[in-house]
């Protein structure tokens, strides 16, 4: 059925008494876009939204509080509202894993990223849904705001709705918005409508304008933050400034028993059918890249993504306009473009952070996805990784130009901190392989893992290639790739990557008591046992890796790596002018262990 403005007027003051007594009971929160925004996401979830197949994403997720009293009226199992921000109850900011929360949001923008990414997914899979994304002024000064609209524009993502909590007010005062953001949007692509935020036909009459749209639709929703407060308009009324005796007579105000009742018959509609997710591929036939000359860790690993492809395996991969560089693009990669969407390649521009919230987007609704460029630049995407740890998603991270060791492109190119900073990240998974098995072990678990995001680091130089034994089991995280033959170790070197052939190199030359570990994952070897961990670090211990030290001594006693930028210059003299050679390397060990 479909609910008159009368009725929406019930339902909204329903919503509004539900969320400011969650707020209440939490004593914290953000007060204003519950009162001021409460009328719009009524429209989308009572006469809009087909629950279990149309998205919706709060982008402006410090309005958490809203979005909870909604989805409990609507009839989702989101647990008690009296527990809002208290351990254990409904989180603070929204999480992916509540009931009817679509994406983990806070960070400003990264919803908005989201959401473009969840309509891709559905135009790649051909199906009808929509999905509903609610920003603030917040999120549109963000930068992957803007990035991602410029790419649903460019994609004629006419299956998507943004609409702005327009308030004019952030927390310092007035919002530093674009002077014309409708202006702003049609220039990218979109369809821009202004409505008043507390008028339900109007609302209404724009969701229903945006379905007959040619590409993606705006929707400015002009709003008073704070409504019906007595700090209403102001950047006081963003946060948790009123007392309890006003919130107390705003709950009365709202208290609709008449708007519960319609909030149940929404809640009492079936869902239609679930979207199917993608399945989890089986790998055993894809052949693992053997190669015995000197070869880039990016190129095994294109040709091993490249067998991934051709065999049909469900990955929807792409790159911030570096495909060809990354070798994530091959003959077997066919571009994803509108109007059809076929194929299985997404150019993303020079857009890194809109990539990894798209990327987000796609795997909340079960698209396997990877995306890639190089590692310095792995920077400009941080916060959507982070996300993606945080929210448990499966995807991939391809980054390629992994050290100094880039040479002539000089240090605005060499990642030095990059590398290490990314293994500490709670649940990213973050491999340096360093010969064909490693990178297919590192794409298979990658691919098959279910409840966290991956990062396989990868070289440009080319490099020999140290075979890794038949009976070296990789999901320990390390393993020893080059064993010492005397009786007893007194040197092991641990090396990732590029660094194992001369990690090998020292040994030799160093004799018959040395051994080499080749540690593809920090994470999997750190959850080892004692008594592996004894076993693959026996002795002294020096770690090789052109990195930033700091994090090896964790399990070395000495490291060799890189604690500054680098230089400009061909890549094997900057490797050799930060310490990177055999002899050099070795004469260091000698002396440390006499």
């Amino acid at each position: 059925m479909r609910f008159d403005a009368k009725q929406l007027k019930e339902m909204s003051c329903s919503v509004r008494a539900h969320a400011l007594h969650a707020l209440r009971c939490a004593g914290a929160g953000h007060v204003g876009i519950v009162l001021g925004a409460a009328d719009i996401l009524t429209v989308i979830y009572a006469n809009f939204l087909r629950r279990g197949r149309d998205r919706f994403v709060l982008s402006a997720g410090h309005g958490s509080a809203l979005l909870y009293s909604v989805l409990k009226l609507a009839g989702y199992d989101v647990g008690n509202l009296d527990d809002f921000r208290k351990m254990g109850g409904l989180p603070g900011h929204p999480e992916f894993g509540t009931d009817g929360v679509m994406a983990t949001t806070g960070p400003l923008g990264q919803g908005v990223g989201n959401a473009v990414g969840m309509a891709l997914a559905a135009k790649i899979r051909g199906t009808d849904e929509m999905v509903y994304c609610l920003c603030s002024d917040g999120d549109l000064m963000e930068g992957v705001a803007a990035e991602s609209i410029a790419f649903a524009g460019r994609y004629k993502l006419d299956n998507l709705v943004l609409l702005w909590d327009d308030n004019g007010v952030s927390m310092d005062g007035a919002a530093l918005t674009d002077v014309d953001i409708p202006l702003r949007m049609r220039a990218a692509g979109w369809a821009a409508l202004a409505v008043p935020g507390d008028d339900f036909r109007k609302i209404e009459r724009a969701l229903l304008a945006a379905r007959d749209s040619r590409g993606p639709t705006f929707v400015q929703c002009k709003t008073q933050i704070g409504r019906d407060s007595s700090l209403a308009g102001t950047s006081a009324a963003h946060g948790f400034a009123l007392s309890d005796g006003e919130l107390m007579r705003l709950i009365e105000k709202y208290i609709s028993p008449t708007g519960d009742d319609l909030w149940d018959v929404v809640a009492n509609i079936a869902p239609v059918e679930n979207i199917e997710t993608t399945s989890i591929p089986k790998l055993d036939n894809i052949a693992v890249p053997n190669v015995d000359k000197e070869i880039s860790t990016r190129e095994l690993s294109g040709m091993y993504l490249k067998s991934l492809v051709a065999a049909g395996v469900g990955l929807v991969g792409g790159s911030a306009d570096l495909g060809g560089s990354t070798n994530v693009k091959s003959d077997a990669s066919i571009d994803i473009v509108p109007p059809e969407f076929n194929g299985n390649y997404i150019n993303y521009g020079v857009r890194e952070h809109a990539m990894g919230a798209i990327m987000n987007g796609m795997a909340y609704v079960g698209l396997r996805s990877y995306g890639s460029t190089f590692l310095a630049f792995s920077d400009y995407m941080r916060p959507s990784i982070r996300i993606a740890a945080l929210a448990h998603l499966p995807v991939i991270y391809v980054f390629t130009h992994d050290s100094v060791a880039v040479g002539t492109d000089g240090p605005t190119h060499q990642p030095v901190e990059q590398l290490p900073s990314l293994r500490l990240v709670p649940n990213l998974n973050v491999f340096r392989p360093c010969n064909g098995a490693e990178v297919a072990y590192a794409w298979r678990t990658a691919i098959t893992g279910r409840a966290r995001p991956t990062a396989i680091i990868l070289s440009r130089q080319k490099f020999a290639q140290i075979p890794t034994p038949g009976d070296a089991d990789m999901s320990r995280g390390a393993y020893i790739i080059y064993p010492a033959t005397a009786r007893r170790v007194r040197v092991t070197i641990i090396a990732t990557g590029a660094e194992v052939p001369l990690a090998v190199n020292v040994a030799e030359k160093l004799g018959d008591a040395i051994q080499v570990v080749s540690m593809l994952s920090v994470s999997d070897f750190r959850v080892q046992t004692d008594e592996y961990k004894k076993k693959i670090l026996a002795g002294f211990v020096v770690a090789i890796e052109a990195a930033a030290t700091a994090p090896w001594f964790e399990f070395a006693d000495a490291v060799v790596g890189v604690d500054s930028f680098g230089v400009s210059g061909p890549g094997d003299a900057v490797y050799a002018h930060f310490g990177f050679d055999t002899d050099a390397i070795a004469r260091d060990i000698l002396k440390k262990i006499k």
